[in-house]
């Protein structure tokens, strides 16, 4: 898994049946990559129900926040549709779990993306990552209290 320091791995991947996204489109901006196993799973909806409900307070501190799994683009549409989410799911579907792995984060034995949180500052380093341990909701608490800490780092 990549660690603080590193620089965070481009990336190009659908965050809609017709578009797609890239790292780079956020220059300037804090990314909060939330990588999870499953659309649908009841920890998965549980995780991104919350991370939805504290959006605002990611976007007060200049943090935008995307999904990522290996679903394809259309069962993240109907997921996103169906949870009310307002952040992009982005599909890491083919080839299967590329950016997982790039972010050493992806579960071989499952086929999927383990859950893992990784916070990339405006120059594309990461300066916060976490692994949550299998079927635990990893809360939104760390990633607040990395956005706090690099707030206080500026100063």
């Amino acid at each position: 898994m990549l660690q603080k320091d590193s620089p965070a791995p481009e990336f190009n991947l659908y965050s809609t049946p017709d578009q797609r996204l890239k790292l780079g489109d956020f220059k300037g901006q804090r990314v909060i990559l939330a990588f999870y196993p499953a659309d649908w799973s009841p920890i998965c909806s549980d995780e991104l129900n919350l991370f939805n409900e504290t959006l605002k307070l990611f976007t007060a501190k200049n943090a935008v926040l995307l999904g990522i799994s290996v679903d394809s683009k259309w069962s993240h549409l109907a997921f996103a549709q169906s949870r009310k989410f307002h952040f992009p799911l982005l599909s890491d579907f083919e080839p299967k779990g590329e950016v997982s792995r790039q972010y050493g984060v992806y579960n071989d034995v499952d086929g999927e993306s383990k859950r893992a949180i990784f916070l990339i500052d405006e120059h594309g380093i990461i300066q916060w990552s976490y692994l949550s341990p299998d079927g635990i909701n990893p809360g939104a608490e760390g990633i607040l209290a990395a956005l706090d800490d690099m707030d206080k780092a500026k100063k």
